[in-house]
């Protein structure tokens, strides 16, 4: 179910982040919300509806 409301992409990407940046402090699920969504307005693609 978590995976269809998009609740484990925050897990995914932390646990990336954390393999490729093991010294860098993990950004908070809410500060990778508002990346997430400066990205998709920077970037949209196209959508069915």
């Amino acid at each position: 179910m978590r995976e269809l409301t998009g609740e484990a992409e925050y897990d995914r990407y932390r646990a990336r982040h954390l393999r490729h940046h093991p010294l860098a402090p993990v950004p908070s699920r809410r500060d990778y919300q508002v990346l997430r969504t400066r990205h998709r307005e920077a970037h949209p693609q196209g959508r069915c509806c």
